[in-house]
This record gives C-alpha cells, structure tokens and sequence, in this order.
C-alpha cells in the first residue's frame, strides 16, 4: 500500500531493529530514508550508506525528515522521541516505549499537547493477529488467556546489560503482554504477579512467568523467556464459555477458532514472509499513511505505557515473592524495571 505521497524518514539508532525496520520500508512504494544517526559515526555511516541516506548525529535529527523512527536502547527512547515531537516530527518508538514510568508519563504528556507518537508494537498490524482480535471480540466473555514468547536468550546487542532496563520480560515480554491486554479489552488489568528467574552467567533475568486478572475477572497467564531451543515458540489462545480462538505466530503461522482454521489472506507478492506475518510490513506502512495524511496513530504513547505499567508491576510483584501488586502501578516511578527486581 502506498502512502499516498513521498515520504521520508530518519532512524535514531542504527541496529539490529533499524535494519528490520528498514527492510520493510523498501517493500512500501514512496517511502524512504533520508538520514541515520548513531551513538557510533561510522556506524551512521555505514548504514546510511545502505539505503542511500545521509549519516549525521542524534541531535540533528530529524535532519528534514517527515518523521522518525525511534530504535536505540530504550533509556534513549523518551529523550529520542522527545526531541522529534518539540520539533513537530511524528515519531515510531520501538518497544519498550522506555525505561521508566516516569519517561513514560513525559511521552503520553507530549502526545496528549499535540505531539504525534506511534507505539511500535509490530503485532498488531501483523494479519493473523488483528484476524485473532476479531474473532477473539466476538466470543461471549473471555474468561482465560494464555500467550507465550519462548525463544532462545540473544547473542547480539545489550539485552543482557543491566543498561537495557530489564532482561526478557522487559523487552521479549512487551510483545506477549501487548497481545494479552488486547485480547481482554475492553477489560482493564487491576492486579499482577510474576515470578522472574536469571541465570549465573548474565545480570538480567531470562524467564518470567507472570499473572493478570482484569476487572471482569477474566485471567490471563503470559510467559516471555529466553530458555528456548531451537526455533522460537509465540502462540496465544482466549477461551470464553462459547468458544476458543488459537494463534500460531511461530515457528509457523495459524490461527483457529473453536478447533477449525480460519484462512488467513495470501502474502503479498515479492514480500518476505516475516515481514508481513510479523506485522513489521504494515507498521511501517500505517505509520507512512499517519505521518502523509496527519492522523494519529491506532496504538500511541498512552498504549505503550500500559505495557510498562503492567511490566513494572510484575517486576515488584517478583520482588516480593511473588505477591500480587495492584495495578495501575503505584511505586516509584523513576526506577528501570530491572532495578524494581533488584531491590
């Protein structure tokens, strides 16, 4: 789908994520990059030399770009996503939104004045999911969720640094928690509890499994890990008296209600199958329609918060053995949740 104009944008970060999210930009017709910039030069350099961009540096961004797409560490993500939005730059900000509540609450505050940030939760615009939420909107009360994101712990970038902000429930576990909380909408979570394991060899934790109840006392039971082997392992099921919907994200992709498979539609020619059955397709092409056309984006800075929310709960909740912790939130705000984990 065309964005209906030429647009151009600038990348803050120019990892592993930059590279996705660049991959799906040169699939979506009058999109492109116009600048790269990194904590590194040479490495701006190089990846800007990729795609035909220009390198330069995070403060010259957006560097004449139509909006910036937000993928560094998340404890750079608020003071990114900020700069873009007081220089009226429509913003993506990969997930997590950032590292604490507090950056959060000063994203959602620059949104709600005016500013334009889209959460990047590539899920969502992933065709068997949004195909999952419908089907899943139409059974008659939800009473059970189960969602898992099981896959082998990352041999690249700083996910196991303490300065991510959080180990595999904090970042692997924002794609599994996204998709419970919208699967119970419009259910709201009121509490959580989670029990969060490390390992000798690294500072951050790698499996957590963690407990939502929602005002209607429906349940939902999320496990985000990095003990996988083999191929990763991302699936969800809603269960209601009247029937069940079941989604296969990986190794393969199906989905089924009440036992029988629901067909999916074809991928779109030319297009890499990850791409578009992962969703990274469409978000980037609904952020170009956004960014052309002006209008807000369906999962902003108030969605992204959530997540964090319910994030930083569960770290407490592990904290303290495993006890329920109320939600919304109400402890500190300025920590990372690896630090609510450690204290």
């Amino acid at each position: 789908m065309s964005p209906g104009s030429d647009v151009r944008l600038a990348f803050a970060g120019a990892g592993w994520m930059a590279a996705v999210h660049g991959y799906a930009i040169e699939h979506v017709p009058g999109l492109s990059i116009a600048a790269v910039a990194s904590r590194d030069p040479s490495r701006a350099a190089e990846a800007a030399s990729r795609v035909g961009a220009t390198a330069c540096r995070y403060d010259e961004l957006p560097a004449g770009a139509d909006g910036v797409v937000v993928c560094t560490p998340p404890r750079q993500h608020a003071e990114h996503a900020l700069a873009a939005m007081a220089a009226g730059t429509p913003v993506l900000v990969e997930k997590p939104l950032c590292a604490t509540l507090e950056e959060a609450d000063r994203l959602v505050a620059a949104a709600e004045a005016g500013g334009h940030l889209a959460y990047a939760e590539n899920l969502v615009h992933a065709p068997s999911v949004r195909l999952a939420l419908a089907h899943a909107a139409q059974l008659g009360g939800i009473d059970l969720i189960d969602v898992r994101a099981v896959q082998p712990r990352p041999t690249w970038g700083d996910f196991l640094s303490e300065s991510w902000g959080g180990g595999a429930l904090f970042d692997l576990g924002a794609h599994p928690l996204a998709i419970a909380l919208l699967l119970a909408a419009p259910a709201t979570p009121v509490e959580v509890r989670a029990v969060v394991e490390g390992a000798a060899d690294h500072p951050v934790d790698e499996h957590a499994e963690v407990s939502i109840r929602f005002d209607t006392d429906a349940m939902a039971r999320v496990v985000a890990s990095w003990r996988g082997s083999g191929n990763p392992v991302w699936d969800a099921q809603a269960s209601a008296p009247d029937g069940v919907v079941r989604l296969e994200l990986l190794p393969r992709v199906l989905l089924e209600r009440n036992g029988a498979e629901v067909r999916l539609p074809p991928l779109p020619e030319g297009v890499p199958a990850p791409l578009e059955e992962l969703g990274y397709l469409g978000q980037m092409e609904a952020f170009a329609l956004d960014v052309a056309r002006g209008t807000r984006p369906e999962l902003g800075a108030g969605f992204g918060r959530s997540v964090l929310d319910l994030t930083c709960a569960a770290y407490a909740s592990a904290s303290a053995s495993g006890e329920w912790v109320d939600l919304p939130y109400a402890g500190p705000r300025n920590q990372a949740p690896i630090e609510l984990w450690r204290r």
